[in-house]
């Protein structure tokens, strides 16, 4: 049943459907929204009024602007290849109002916005398989990311907390109420506080404020109409009538006085307290006056909920429970950044009034078009997304999409990602909560700082989008049926107190009821809260939520029919939903169903039912969901295990010959496993691919498999095993500079400054660009460029054209060799001259390559064994690799052992074997299969020295294992010199690889050496930028060299009496940085 499931939700859905969904609505509904609540920008004229009332906004098809100013629509792999940014123009309808009279209605041009790959904007969506690969792109890409400027980019989401919610607390001896409102993506974060029986508020630039002065303010001025708002107990009362002797404020004038008081405000005081009050107080509720009274009522009720958790009557909530959180997506960032650039203090509005009115001062008659500053627009939002800044001073929220293989980009575009400093311990929120189940994966999260703040989406969960008006006003009607006058359950919509009922069960079982007959929105869940004795009715966006099968009268909805229904795709997964089969459930609505764990459940045990799992592997993400026999393994090699699949080489795309990716690795005879799990069929491996199946022998081997090493055989890597092909891309641009000054893509003529060697030129072609298939080695030259200088001299340096140039050839990196694979010659938006050149190299597996497996077993390769020297079995097979039977037990991966097990059953009955989560094929059916093959149950051989040719003694468990070859490879990393650039400050080796540099020996090193009595070597190894130096004898600093008049002498006295020493260059740095701060270093010497 759940895989019939699951190839629904992959083939009607899919896993990267909320960034998609998230995006659509941000265009389709969000943006409008946005320039409404603008409605007019007015502007100053002395003819008289003059506005501009904004209409419509829409979105073109995506586009670019060439250098010659011809307009055409573009495609992603075009944006690739070009280094450009794959957008769309944005529209705006304008309407100039002159004294009240609507002129003829205008067009003008907004920005240009980043279009997601496979959103409705996109020119692939829609299109065939056919019609992708004619347009250079592959079929089976998910889409769900942008392109800024040449380079892919995702917006990870973000976990917060769910805002317009109250959420009481208790922090030893005080309650708090936390409320994040927000209104139009601006956020103000509230607190209330029970301190020693006083109530406190805290919001925007008010802190620790009596609340009940702040209620004064607001329009209870009776204490009667409080205590008829909170509703205390009698002993809650003398709480109330505490708060209202200690601050003996009457009435409205006299609790703003008070404000302006305590807050020190002195000009202005009734303008700036009425702000506050109206603007930041609570604004979710509203932001004028006529609100004031709802904001106090609300403010009661809240007061009510923290006496009531003082004395016990409710519990305090979890603030890690999930129906606190919100997933912030790409259409929530999107949405604050346009506010920001629309409405910001140097935002296009008031860019807009600006340029009018510096138009209309030098007499010039301002076109709509010349007044909207498209440009400023455009460069704010690619700058953003292009560098992950975001407003409010967030950072990597645009990141570099991870495409080293299919899975690391899925669980990428999945990546949740919280908001909590990596620094501090924050236990709670870092630990799995209940309500994370088949919400987040319960596995993977990275080890280290972000373990438990960087999370995975669980392989079906979905996040809810806003509800339309439509949907919202299909609620309403439902709920109004059951709101009262009087004071009972309150039942909360959007954050609000919309009304009261005396039926709180049957409200919620009426909507549940409408949901699923689909006439209520599938994203829209209610559930009366027993422990606050409130009704919340939820439609905002961000919520995570689940599929679940209904029960209805013991028997679960979902029959043998849908099924086949969905095999025969005469059915949808959204058909399921909109039938209410299949339902969604946020955390907080989930807390008042109870699932069944399976059919049998509901049988078995005999309770009321809701709800059935679908099936418990899917409380797993996506790359988790790829470890077979997991539940097998220990919790932490599970995680290990999916993050080795996302660093594993196979074919990431489909059509990696087109792409230009700074560097990528594709494995040359990748391989299905043996031993799959449901998620591998719908993940695109038919496609992509990744690791290969090789027979291991689980012994011990001369030593050199200790401490995780593999030991490997040489003529299973003569045959292709682990081969790959590493791909690098080169390129540059001809940039043009001040004046008529350009750089020159060329061979660099022997003038030019900074000229190599003619031989290092000798492979270029005539326009100075490299050709296909030709063999380059390190430090050659791929493409030769001429530039201007950086810096300018005295004007005599002008006299030649050539003395003004330097040679800017790009070269294959240091250490690096292969081959041109292909060379794009284009050109960029600005019409500048671009060349790309891709280099590939062929990498056979080598000693110090990383493999893993798919249970975290990883280890780098010990040694390389001739075959003959192989130990083998009585039929003639030597195993692939050997690996140590000391990685199992301290790590207790079981699956792998079962994994060896099922490969071998695999390979013999040539079926393949099921390794599910949780619906595993049996241990005891692997065992009865074997031994129906004629092999031992146990998967255990007898083997045969491949040295002496002698029976080893002990049997040896041999099977097939799915290994992978990460992306750790010794070809990237090896690093040695023998001389080399240096440093220009300290005269020492250069640091890091890429700068040819030496390897740092430290004060540990030191030591190391030091106790093997290596004096000599200490000695030469610290001697890397030794330097003889003149010292004068009489006052010991160093001497000056006079390198025109041929002499030495003192800079103090002056004489020329002195003793060459041989020192350190950076002892002599140090003396003159002592000289710096006025400390005279007087060096004592004699003659040697």
């Amino acid at each position: 049943m759940y895989r019939t499931l699951l190839e629904a939700f992959a083939r009607d859905v899919g896993f990267v459907e909320h960034q998609i969904n998230s995006y659509n609505e941000f265009v389709n509904y969000r943006l409008q929204r946005i320039i409404d609540e603008i409605g007019e920008i007015p502007l100053e004229t002395e003819a008289g009024e003059f506005i501009l009332r904004l209409g419509k906004v829409w979105v073109g098809r995506p586009s670019i602007k060439e250098a010659d100013g011809a307009t055409r629509e573009i495609t992603p792999m075009e944006a690739r290849i070009r280094n450009l940014t794959y957008a769309a123009p944005i529209y705006l309808e304008i309407i100039p109002v002159i004294n009240g009279i609507e002129q003829e209605r205008q067009e003008a041009k907004l920005g240009d916005l980043p279009v997601m790959v496979k959103s409705d904007l996109c020119v692939l969506k829609g299109k065939s398989e056919e019609e992708l690969i004619r347009m250079g792109e592959d079929p089976y890409d998910p889409g769900g990311y942008f392109i800024i400027n040449g380079t892919e980019r995702v917006m990870v989401m973000s976990e917060e907390l769910a805002p317009n919610l109250v959420v009481v607390e208790r922090r030893g001896d005080i309650e708090t109420a936390r409320i994040n409102s927000e209104v139009s993506g601006f956020i103000q974060m509230h607190l209330i506080e029970r301190r020693n029986g006083i109530f406190y508020i805290s919001f925007a630039n008010v802190k620790k404020f009596p609340l009940i002065v702040l209620l004064r303010a607001l329009g209870m001025e009776k204490d009667r109409d409080i205590l008829e708002a909170v509703q205390p107990t009698p002993e809650m009362e003398e709480d109330l009538f505490y708060n209202f002797t200690e601050f003996p404020v009457r009435d409205v004038e006299e609790a703003k006085e008070y404000m302006a008081k305590k807050l020190h405000i002195t000009h202005a005081k009734m303008t700036h307290i009425n702000e506050i009050l109206d603007r930041y107080l609570l604004p979710h509720l509203g932001q004028e006056k006529k609100y004031r009274m709802e904001k106090a009522f609300f403010l009661c009720y809240t007061m009510g909920k923290l006496l009531r958790l003082a004395y016990g009557y409710i519990k305090p909530q979890d603030i890690d429970h999930y129906a606190n959180k919100r997933i912030r997506c790409v259409g929530d960032f999107l949405e604050v950044l346009f506010r920001s650039i629309l409405l910001g203090k140097y935002g296009l509005i008031a860019r807009i009034i600006y340029r009018y009115q510096q138009m209309t001062k030098r007499g010039k008659l301002a076109s709509l078009q010349s007044i909207i500053e498209s440009e400023y627009f455009t460069k704010r939002i690619t700058s953003h997304m292009a560098t992950g800044q975001w407003v409010g001073g967030l950072t990597g929220v645009c990141q570099r999409l991870e495409r080293a293989n299919v899975v690391r980009m899925i669980a990428h575009l999945r990546n949740v990602m919280s908001p909590l400093s990596s620094t501090q311990e924050h236990f709670e929120a870092r630990s799995l909560h209940p309500t994370q189940f088949g919400r987040l994966c319960a596995e993977e999260t990275p080890e280290g700082v972000n373990i438990g703040l960087r999370k995975y989406l669980a392989s079906l969960a979905m996040i809810s989008t806003s509800a339309s008006p439509r949907e919202i006003e299909a609620v309403m009607q439902v709920a109004k049926k059951y709101l009262v006058e009087e004071r009972a359950t309150p039942v909360i919509a959007g954050g609000k107190i919309i009304g009261f009922t005396h039926q709180p069960k049957e409200l919620v079982k009426e909507i549940r009821e409408k949901r699923r007959m689909g006439l209520i929105s599938w994203q829209i869940t209610c559930a009366y809260d027993t422990n606050l004795n409130e009704v919340r009715i939820h439609w905002d966006a961000g919520r995570l939520m689940r599929p679940l099968i209904v029960v209805e009268n013991g028997k679960p909805k979902l029959t043998e029919k849908h099924l086949e229904a969905l095999k025969e795709g005469k059915l949808k997964w959204q058909d399921l939903v909109k039938q209410g089969i299949i339902e969604y459930l946020d955390a907080e609505e989930e807390e008042e169903a109870l699932v069944a764990l399976n059919e049998a459940d509901i049988k078995t045990r005999r309770l009321d039912f809701t709800h059935v799992e679908i099936n418990p592997y899917f409380i797993l993400g996506t790359s988790a969901a790829l470890v077979p026999f997991a539940n097998h393994n220990r919790g932490d090699r599970v995680s290990i295990g999916a993050k080795m699949i996302g660093q594993s080489l196979g074919i990431y795309a489909l059509n990696f010959l087109n792409r230009c990716e700074s560097k990528s690795d594709i494995l040359v005879y990748p391989q299905l496993p043996l031993v799959k799990t449901a998620m591998w069929d719908h993940l695109g491996f038919e496609t992509h691919p990744q690791g290969q199946n090789v027979v291991v022998a689980v012994m011990s081997f001369l030593g050199y498999n200790m401490e995780d090493a593999i030991i490997i055989n040489k003529a299973s890597l003569e045959r292709g095993l682990f081969r790959s092909i590493f791909f690098r891309t080169y390129e540059t641009e001809e940039k043009r500079y001040w004046g008529i000054e350009r750089d020159e893509i060329k061979i660099p003529t022997k003038d030019v400054r900074g000229y190599r060697f003619e031989e290092s030129y000798a492979k270029l072609d005539r326009d100075g660009i490299i050709s296909p298939e030709v063999e380059v080695r390190g430090d050659e030259v791929l493409i030769g460029k001429v530039s201007p200088l950086r810096f300018y001299g005295p004007v005599e340096r002008f006299i030649l054209e050539t003395q003004n140039r330097r040679d800017a050839s790009i070269t294959l990196r240091h250490g690096e060799q292969g081959i041109v694979e292909k060379v794009y010659v284009t050109e960029t938006s600005d019409g500048n001259k671009l060349v790309k050149v891709v280099v590939r190299e062929t990498r056979k597996t080598e000693i110090g390559d990383k493999l893993a497996t798919r249970h975290g077993q990883k280890g780098v390769i010990g040694l390389i064994v001739p075959e003959e020297d192989m130990p083998f079995t009585a039929d003639g097979v030597r195993p692939d690799i050997i690996f140590n039977p000391h990685a199992i037990p301290s790590r207790m991966t079981v699956g792998q052992l079962l994994e060896l097990l099922a490969g071998k059953v695999a390979a013999l009955s040539c079926e393949e074997v099921d390794g599910t989560t949780f619906n595993e094929t049996p241990e005891e059916y692997l065992r009865r299969k074997l031994k129906e093959l004629g092999f031992r149950e146990d998967g255990k051989e007898a083997m045969i020295s491949g040295v002496t040719g002698e029976l080893l003694e002990g049997t040896i468990f041999i099977g097939p294992c799915y290994y992978q070859k990460l992306h750790h490879m010794v070809a990237n990393k090896i690093q040695a010199r023998a001389r080399g650039p240096v440093t220009l400050l300290t005269k020492q080796p250069t640091e890091g690889r890429a700068k040819q540099g030496g390897l740092r020996m430290g004060e540990m090193e030191k030591d190391c050496l030091i106790a093997h009595g290596a004096a000599m070597l200490l000695k030469e190894r610290f001697s890397s930028d030794a330097t003889k130096a003149p010292i004068c004898k009489r006052c010991g600093v160093v001497a000056t060299i006079d390198y025109t008049k041929g002499r030495i002498y003192c800079p103090i006295c002056k004489r020329g009496d002195v003793v060459w020493i041989e020192t350190a260059y950076a002892f002599l740095l140090m003396l003159n940085e002592l000289k710096c701060m006025g400390i005279y270093p007087r060096l004592v010497v004699e003659e040697g």
